[in-house]
């Protein structure tokens, strides 16, 4: 029998020989914690936006009904698949360190390039296109607002996040806390309501309810792609896995309560959708929780306007706020500029990356709207999933592991299936793009990262954003005061 793997972090050690230490993260997250983060982090605009495109993909809501529990299922599925590689590899950073851990150095920078560059931009600009939909939903009774308005309010919701999160780490912080509350408010109203509606027999829209179905490989796909961005989030235990107390049981346990806590609140709101609005009304909403609130709360509806509008607010905060670790580990790696490592001396805040995510979010915000956002996110991500799960099913000692080896195979195979399907269904240039963008890290991968030819204008350009932009490297003192 094989001895199963273990990889602690080669930087949580403690040297006292040579007079240095090497400090290993506070391990403060316990169950509570992890499954806060997990189901917090879940929990965002995705449920107010997502239900409209899944059901507009798919045709019937039977067929909705479904994606939304198998994207559950797969999301449980892949956060148990990660959980195992947690607690082989006991290092922060997700996919990023498994793929670099098992898979080397190049294909880590092709994720660390994509991620910093696409993906985290991608997803704050989806969230945002989300808050601003709702935001200004109010001002435009009775029709859909204009693409220009929407924009630019999302544009605004970025600007000023980038502000509150380069100034004040606390702020921010403290607004992600707030508008929590904000979000289980809206969905528990969304909830109750629904309840009481199916108690009061409105049922029409589950009366043949797998009429129009859509049969297409590629439309199950796309739909898989909307609603599986609701639950976007579910690994994101493993990004804080060196902060775990006995990630070995914290990570597996987090996961099998989070997830299907959020899988059946996603349902019941669905079906409460689907029992205020019939299909066709649900279709042409554009704001579904907005169209809600008209027929359940009457003249009460500004508040549920006002909730989902702080709650995406809050979403987009969190996820500005939080993806920090990638570009702060790949930095760590070597893999990034090391501008995007650094901070701001008085605020102490890492601007420069808050920067550029912020203004890579802009233009996708300009040029693509949200469900071309989340569509390209999703391929991007489902690529690297994929990937990771593959190391996963190479680098385990499945003899030894708590998780069937069935489990990552299925998550492979539907990773797999989610990156071909819109291909070859529905081949679009822009996929093609995405691609060709991902395998360009090529070009700066061997001269910077692997021969580390770094011409001098470079170092020119970091020196004088440090001093335009007031910021250092970020160090860790080990000395007692």
């Amino acid at each position: 029998m094989r001895k199963r793997k273990t990889t602690d972090s080669p930087h949580s050690s403690t040297d006292v020989s040579e007079g240095k230490e090497k400090l290993r993260l506070k391990q403060d997250v316990g169950l509570i914690s992890g499954v806060s983060l997990i189901a917090g982090t879940m929990i965002g605009s995705g449920i107010f936006m997502s239900p409209e495109w899944v059901l507009h993909h798919m045709g019937s809501p039977a067929s909705s009904l479904l994606i939304w529990t198998a994207c559950g299922l797969l999301a449980m599925f892949g956060a148990l698949s990660y959980a195992e590689l947690g607690t082989i590899i006991k290092e922060s950073g997700g996919e990023y360190i498994y793929i670099l851990r098992i898979f080397g150095s190049f294909p880590a920078f092709l994720f660390a390039y994509t991620s910093v560059i696409l993906v985290r931009p991608a997803s704050l600009a989806a969230v945002s296109l989300s808050f601003a939909e709702y935001a200004v939903a109010p001002f435009y009774p009775g029709c859909s607002s204009p693409q220009i308005v929407i924009k630019c309010a999302a544009a605004a919701c970025i600007l000023l996040l980038t502000i509150i999160n380069c100034l004040n780490v606390r702020l921010a912080t403290s607004i992600m806390n707030v508008f929590t509350a904000a979000k289980l408010l809206a969905l528990l109203v969304i909830m109750v309501g629904g309840l009481v509606l199916l108690a009061r027999g409105q049922t029409q829209s589950f009366h043949n309810a797998f009429q129009n179905t859509t049969a297409g490989i590629g439309a199950v796909g796309v739909a898989f792609y909307q609603g599986l961005w609701s639950y976007d989030g579910w690994n994101n235990l493993n990004y804080v896995t060196e902060e775990l107390k006995k990630p070995e049981v914290t990570l597996p346990r987090a996961v099998m309560i989070a997830i299907p806590l959020v899988t059946c609140l996603y349902l019941l709101v669905n079906v409460s959708y689907l029992a205020a609005m019939t299909p066709s009304e649900l279709l042409s909403s554009g704001a579904v929780a907005v169209t809600w609130g008209d027929k359940v709360l009457g003249s009460w509806a500004w508040l549920m306007s006002l909730s989902v509008a702080l709650s995406t607010f809050g979403s987009s905060n969190g996820t500005f706020f939080s993806g920090g670790r990638v570009c702060y580990i790949a930095a760590r790696e070597g893999h990034m500029p090391d501008i995007l490592s650094m901070a701001h001396v008085r605020c102490l805040t890492p601007s420069p990356a808050l920067l550029f995510t912020s203004a890579v979010s802009l233009i996708m915000i300009i040029s693509g709207n949200f469900t071309s956002i989340v569509n390209f996110f999703s391929f991007i991500a489902w690529f690297f999933y994929g990937l990771t799960i593959s190391g996963l099913l190479l680098y385990a000692d499945f003899s030894l592991s708590q998780v069937p080896i069935i489990i990552p195979i299925i998550v492979l195979m539907a990773a797999v299936y989610l990156v071909l399907a819109p291909i070859i269904d529905q081949p679009q240039f822009e996929i093609l793009y995405i691609i060709l963008f991902i395998f360009s890290g090529v070009i700066l991968y061997f001269p910077l990262v692997r021969f580390k030819r770094h011409p001098r204008f470079l170092q020119r350009i970091t020196l004088h954003l440090q001093l335009f932009l007031e910021v250092a490297p970020t160090t860790r003192d080990t000395t007692s005061t």
